[in-house]
């Protein structure tokens, strides 16, 4: 599962007592603001002229009960424009055997739509625009969200529902919908990996975490296994990785590997590092600025020692993913602070090749405590939101497969693909054919553009649903997995607090999120100590005039109200 980015946002809303978005959306000037809100009002008014006569053919259709999928009722040839917010999706609908069944089955095909390079430029672009696609999807954590809603442009689920679908309040989750309810009663965007936590009391045994310090196994036991949870074993590690493994292939040993740095930071060091080192979200009820917690930020200048050790390549402030999947596959990380499921193909090739050349998750760094890490799992709002755009081809259509996406049976095909082809019934089991298996745990993108199962399309995807179908973990993921067990908590009440869109504490949150993105690269690079406490005071000054109390204001008010609906949950 990709969830690079909903960890992201947990980075994030960590390091400033979750100040700031994942990937928040640049706030610009005043001009641009006014120029978006006047696309955003021409596309709702030219959405709200054409509403009565878009889904004339559609009305024709025969009734739909609240009992029956309403996909049944018409499974003639449509395809929909769908928008993934992620530049690195690599697949194609209809190229392998499950898209396929799901296409001959309901009748629809899908034209994903995705971005060639910044998401955010993409995405600002066609809500300017107000030419959005069928179907969108993105992480709820992101600007574009409240942009859509609040522009008009994308249509309420329920309202879709309750004219062309009423099944899908049976196949959607009540708590899931619940969350994602606002202000005006309508809910615009149903998520994926989704817990709720009646959900995290259910499963959270089989609850693993995306978050690893992962170390190269062959490496890692040459150099005696060090223990790299104390800031002085780490740099002894790293130091000792790159004196005893200077080249790696012909091409020089990278002793670290973080995730990407973007515009508002890098959650490594962000939301990764912070939990590793068992930082409190809150502290009697009010919500804490994890940024400035002594441990961190004493973790933070370790980075930067690490640096002036020459232990940190140039590489890891410059790489993107596909450049860092490269190397991946190449061996040449160490050590990586990284989120497993990001690398699990490359992993796979490293195995099959030697399987002791693999990436294994050890204790990483950690607080003078001595305390086991406080992982994020699964949490209820998910990672993605996918919304029905006010353009939408056919209303009735999209909210029908929607629906169908949602429910177990939607959930099913998607991840076990058609029946005969890619899986049989063995004791009354569903499970993969062995072949089909086989290449899911040698091969995965081979995998994908074959068979296409195992929620290759995963944006309605139910991740609680699929332990039932799941096969059993093996290695090389397995190891990681187990080791994330018992580690790995639910931070719902963390969710969507903070502020976006042009209010007042929006604009200041995204200011303050890009004001980070800049000084942490700074933070690393400072050339002393004292370098580094002149940086990290001047940005907590610019934090402060940027609004940092209207933010912080702001987020525990949500917070106290999350709190509150959480509990309502549990009831």
């Amino acid at each position: 599962m990709r969830k690079g980015k909903v960890q992201r946002l947990i980075a994030l809303t960590t390091v400033f007592a979750l100040v700031f978005t994942l990937a928040a959306c640049s706030g610009g000037n005043n001009n641009k603001n006014n120029e978006a809100a006047a696309g955003n009002n021409k596309a709702a008014n030219a959405a709200d002229n054409t509403a009565a006569a878009d889904n004339t053919a559609a009305e024709n259709k025969p009734a739909v009960s609240a009992d029956e999928p309403g996909w049944k009722a018409d499974t003639s040839p449509i395809t929909f424009d769908w928008y993934l917010n992620f530049s690195w999706f690599p697949n194609k609908w209809g190229v392998d055997a499950t898209s396929q069944y799901i296409t001959k089955k309901t009748g629809v095909n899908v034209n994903f739509i995705v971005p060639a390079g910044n998401e955010n430029e993409k995405l600002n672009t066609m809500i300017a625009s107000g030419s959005l696609p069928d179907f969108i999807t993105l992480g709820w954590y992101e600007d574009g969200v409240k942009k859509m809603i609040e522009g008009g442009l994308v249509e309420p689920l329920n309202k879709l529902a309750d004219q062309y679908d009423p099944y899908f309040f049976k196949v959607a989750d009540p708590a899931k919908t619940s969350w994602y309810t606002q202000e005006d009663g309508n809910v615009y965007g149903y998520p994926n990996a989704s817990s709720s936590p009646k959900d995290f009391e259910k499963y959270a045994r089989d609850y693993t975490s995306n978050q690893t310090f992962v170390v190269r196994k062959d490496m890692y036991e040459a150099l005696g296994k060090p223990d790299m949870r104390t800031k002085e074993g780490f740099l002894n590690a790293l130091k000792a990785a790159k004196e005893k493994f200077p080249e790696v292939n012909g091409q020089p040993l990278i002793p670290l590997g973080l995730h990407e740095f973007g515009e508002t930071g890098n959650s490594s060091l962000e939301g990764y590092l912070q939990n590793f080192l068992a930082v409190p979200y809150e502290k009697d009820g009010k919500l804490y600025d994890r940024v400035t917690d002594p441990e961190y930020v004493s973790w933070l200048k370790t980075f930067r020692k690490a640096n002036e050790m020459d232990l940190l390549a140039k590489d890891i402030f410059i790489d993107k993913r596909p450049q860092m999947e490269e190397k991946i596959a190449q061996g040449r990380y160490f050590a990586m602070l990284y989120q497993r499921s990001d690398f699990a193909a490359q992993q796979n090739a490293l195995y099959a090749k030697d399987p002791n050349s693999v990436y294994i998750a050890i204790d990483g760094p950690g607080n003078d405590a001595g305390d086991q890490p406080t992982l994020s799992g699964p949490g209820i709002s998910g990672w993605t939101v996918t919304l029905i755009s006010k353009n939408v081809k056919d209303k009735a259509r999209a909210i029908r497969f929607l629906s169908y996406l949602v429910s177990e049976e939607g959930n099913k095909d998607l991840f076990m693909g058609e029946p005969g082809v890619t899986y049989d019934t063995a004791d009354g089991k569903d499970v993969f054919k062995p072949e089909v298996l086989e290449l899911l745990n040698k091969d995965r993108s081979s995998f994908d553009k074959k068979y296409g199962a195992s929620y290759t399309f995963w944006m309605l995807m139910d991740t609680n649903m699929n332990l039932k179908w799941a096969p059993p973990s093996v290695e090389p993921s397995k190891q990681m997995e187990d080791w994330t067990k018992g580690k790995t908590h639910s931070f719902s009440q963390y969710d969507q607090i903070n502020p976006t869109g042009n209010s007042e504490e929006g604009i200041a949150n995204t200011k303050i999120a890009q004001t980070w993105g800049k000084t942490l690269p700074k933070l690393l690079l400072s050339k002393s100590d004292e370098d580094f406490d002149k940086t990290f005071a001047e940005f907590l000054e610019k934090r402060k005039d940027a609004g940092f109390d209207k933010v912080q204001a702001f987020q525990q008010k949500k917070y106290e109200e999350n709190v509150a609906k959480l509990k309502e949950f549990l009831k």
